[in-house]
């Protein structure tokens, strides 16, 4: 019936962090649909005030067909993100690893330092090498 999604800035979610900026794109996405939702569905983040009924589920993208089209959409939102940071940003190649912190990204921090994109706060950002995706884990742990 209606699709919006929400967005917010790299400098915002450094401020506030990440559950509290994914909770503002959410309540952004809410309030720009043109129907008044009956029920909320997340993946498990919760909402205070809404005025509908809403369910948290836990791996919500895997138990609920409205959950993991959301998480489809915010994915295809992302990667126009960061199709569109890549020409801004053309020495980062967020058009190739929309923003993961692979082995080129963590290169182009090193070689260029960090852009408005890149969240400051995040560890990886201010020392690429410490991060190794392929772990998905910090290297100092």
């Amino acid at each position: 019936m209606a699709v919006a999604v929400g967005l917010v800035d790299a400098a915002t979610i450094d401020r506030v962090n990440v559950l509290e900026a994914t909770r503002r794109a959410m309540r952004q996405a809410l309030e720009a649909l043109d129907v008044e939702p009956e029920l909320v569905l997340t993946d498990f983040v919760a909402l205070e005030g809404l005025k509908c009924p809403q369910r948290n589920l836990v791996r919500g993208d895997q138990r609920s067909a409205t959950v993991a089209a959301a998480s489809i959409i915010a994915k295809v939102a992302r990667d126009t993100l960061m199709a569109e940071a890549d020409r801004e940003y053309p020495q980062y190649g967020f058009g190739r690893h929309k923003g993961y912190p692979t082995a080129d990204h963590r290169a182009a921090l090193r070689a260029h330092g960090p852009c408005p994109m890149h969240r400051q706060s995040f560890a990886g950002v201010a020392q690429p090498d410490l991060f190794d995706y392929a772990q998905g884990a910090n290297r100092a742990d």
